[in-house]
């Protein structure tokens, strides 16, 4: 039985339309759990077979052409929470479960709103819905469960993690106001994965479609694991699988993979 544990986090943008990559990953790959963001579609349409055929149990909170979330494990689910608790909300972006592993990790596949234009009203959301994970994380964290949130925060939260802050200063994504939620989550003892365990290889997580992105490598880090001490003790490695990027038909995201000694 494998000494580790290995979870991904991965924007798919379109699970459907980008299934053919996602299979040939996960073949190559295999993580034991996966969280995906972006399914943009309903939990019918999901493509479990074909999932479930690689090994995985599998849980989605589905939406049609927007939004979605699944969380896929090699071990059994348990404990499912879909939806973040005490937030009333249409928009299906968040899904928990306890996987089963020898050492038992509590698991969360995120899909934090963009929060743009600014001057509307999907900023207010966007933090109102960041308020709400702020909650959820302050009580799993008295849980003192190995806790892992992951998936696409939509935040950059430093400098560091944008190839030029002044392309994005106006953006949502690095509004002061969203920087100090990632903040405020660090300060209730969750570790960023990344910062703890920096990939040598490489830092940036989304590249756009537009203006040759990739090939420029005008990146920005906005995937992102945050652990509970518990996890964080057991953090072995992060690595970010920016190559998918360069695939025909990608995502615009790429799958950033921690992983744990158990």
């Amino acid at each position: 039985m494998s000494q580790t544990l290995s979870i991904a986090c991965w924007n798919v943008n379109s699970l459907n339309t980008r299934l053919p990559r996602v299979l040939e990953w996960l073949q190559a790959e295999a993580p034991d759990v996966v969280c995906l963001q972006e399914l943009k579609c309903m939990d019918e349409k999901v493509p479990r077979l074909e999932l479930e055929d690689l090994g995985y149990n599998l849980i989605t909170h589905g939406q049609k052409t927007y939004n979605g979330v699944a969380i896929l494990s090699k071990h059994p689910l348990s404990d499912v929470v879909t939806g973040l608790p005490n937030f009333d909300d249409e928009q299906a972006r968040y899904l928990e479960a306890l996987v089963e592993a020898p050492v038992p990790f509590r698991v969360a596949s995120l899909y934090a709103p963009n929060g743009n234009p600014v001057e509307t009203e999907k900023f207010p959301y966007k933090l109102r819905w960041l308020d709400a994970l702020h909650q959820r994380a302050t009580d799993l964290m008295t849980w003192e469960e190995a806790t892992v949130l992951c998936g696409d925060y939509n935040i950059i939260p430093t400098a560091a993690d944008c190839h030029d802050v002044a392309v994005w200063a106006g953006d949502a994504l690095y509004q002061p106001e969203s920087r100090a939620r990632y903040q405020g989550l660090l300060n209730l003892g969750l570790t960023d994965a990344y910062a703890a365990r920096p990939d040598p290889d490489g830092r940036f997580t989304f590249w756009d479609y537009q203006g040759g992105a990739w090939q420029k490598n005008h990146g920005i880090r906005i995937d992102h694991h945050l652990l509970s001490p518990e996890a964080a003790d057991r953090l072995q490695a992060v690595r970010i699988h920016k190559d998918t990027r360069a695939a025909e038909r990608p995502s615009d995201h790429v799958p950033v993979v921690t992983t744990f000694a158990l």
